[in-house]
C-alpha cells in the first residue's frame, strides 16, 4: 500500500489490494478516489493520517456501517468530521494480523534456536507468539501440537515446512502506542480495525488476544529509532535475537524507511541480530530490488534478502525457489 503518495493514488491502490478481500473497502475506496469534498477533507489531514485503513476504521468506530454503501460512509466522514477527525489523530492502524505467523513460521525456522523475538511495531504483542499455533500448508504439509489455535496459508513453490514450532526463550518489542491486551477499549478498536466482511479474521483475533493474556509480552512505548538496538541487547542474552516487523515501515516516512534500513543491515552485518521483515513491495526498495512483486503481495525477507511473496494478512505465500 502507499502511504505518501497522491491521495488519489493512495486510494486506488487500496482498491486494488482489498480486491478479493473485501468488496466493502474495495468500493470505499474506489468512492474516495472520485469524491472531490471527500478528498479535500483528507488533504487537511496529515499525511501519515490519511491512510485509507484509519479513515475507514475511524468512521466505522462513528457508525458508518460495514459492509455498507459508500454513501453512508461519506455521511458518517462530512457530517461527523469532528468526532471522526479526532478519532484519526488520536488511533493508528495496528492491526496486529496474527494470520501473518503462517508466513513468518517459515523463515523462522531457518533460524537456530531458541529465539529471542524483537517486534517493530508491536500493537499489541500478538505475533510474537509463534510458538503457540498450529499450522497448515494445504497439499505441502502442517505443523500441529502446540495446543494452540490453527493458522491457514495457501503455499506455493518449495515451501519448507518446518519440522517443529520455534522455541522462543524471550519476547519484546516497541510501537509509539502498545496496545494492553486487558484493556477493554484498546482490544475494541483492534476488532474495529478488522476488515468489514472477515469474521474469521475477527474470530482469529479473539483467539490471539486470549493467548496473550496468559502472557503478556513485553512492550516498550518509544519510537523504533530510540529502542531497537537496546532491545536486541536485552534480547542477546536469551537466546539469537530475531527482529521482525510486518506491515509497520510502510508507516514511516521515506528518509526513514532508508535509515531502518541501514540500521538493520548494519545490525545483521555485525552478526548483532537476524532480520525478519515482510512489507509493501515499494516499501523497503533495496529489499525488493528489481524483482517484480505480484500487486498485493508484500515481500517477505531474510537479512533483507526475498525469500516468498506473502498475503498481507497471511492468506496466502509463495516461496521463491
Amino acid at each position: 500500500m502507499l502511504l505518501h503518495d497522491d491521495v488519489i493514488e493512495e486510494y486506488l491502490d487500496f482498491a486494488t489490494y482489498a480486491a478479493g478481500d473485501s468488496p466493502c473497502f474495495e468500493a470505499w475506496a474506489l468512492g474516495v478516489a472520485g469524491d472531490e469534498e471527500v478528498l479535500a477533507w483528507l488533504g487537511t489531514l496529515p499525511a501519515i493520517k490519511r491512510q485509507p485503513n484509519l479513515v475507514f476504521a475511524a468512521a466505522r468506530w462513528h457508525g458508518a456501517p460495514a459492509p455498507g454503501p459508500y454513501a453512508r460512509l461519506r455521511q458518517v466522514l462530512l457530517e461527523q468530521e469532528p468526532a471522526v477527525r479526532e478519532t484519526v489523530m488520536a488511533r493508528a492502524t495496528q492491526t496486529n494480523e496474527v494470520g501473518r505467523l503462517a508466513t513468518l513460521v517459515p523463515l523462522l525456522a531457518l533460524v537456530e534456536g531458541p529465539l529471542a523475538l524483537v517486534e517493530v511495531g508491536a500493537s499489541a504483542g500478538l505475533c510474537l507468539f509463534p510458538d503457540r499455533y498450529d499450522y497448515a500448508w494445504p497439499a505441502l504439509g502442517e505443523l500441529r501440537g502446540s495446543g494452540g489455535p490453527l493458522l491457514t496459508a495457501r503455499a506455493t513453490g518449495p515451501l519448507p515446512v518446518p519440522s517443529a514450532h520455534p522455541e522462543v526463550a524471550w519476547r519484546g518489542g516497541v510501537d509509539l502506542h502498545p496496545l494492553d491486551v486487558t484493556d477493554p477499549d484498546a482490544m475494541a478498536w483492534l476488532q474495529n480495525l478488522v476488515w468489514p466482511e472477515q469474521d474469521e479474521r475477527r474470530e482469529r483475533l479473539r483467539d490471539a488476544v486470549e493467548v496473550a493474556r496468559r502472557e503478556p509480552p513485553r512492550l516498550r512505548t518509544g519510537d523504533l529509532f530510540d529502542h531497537v538496538e537496546d532491545l536486541v541487547d536485552e534480547a542477546s542474552g536469551h537466546g539469537p535475537p530475531v527482529v521482525l516487523h510486518s506491515a509497520v515501515v510502510a508507516y514511516l516516512e521515506e528518509p526513514d524507511r532508508e535509515r531502518f534500513h541501514d540500521l538493520m543491515t548494519g545490525l545483521v552485518a555485525a552478526g548483532r541480530c537476524r532480520w525478519v521483515s515482510n512489507e509493501g513491495r515499494r516499501v523497503l526498495p533495496r529489499v525488493t530490488g528489481d524483482r517484480e512483486v505480484p500487486t498485493g503481495r508484500f515481500v517477505t525477507a531474510l537479512d533483507g534478502v526475498p525469500v516468498a511473496w506473502s498475503h498481507g494478512h497471511g492468506h496466502a505465500i509463495h516461496w521463491l525457489s
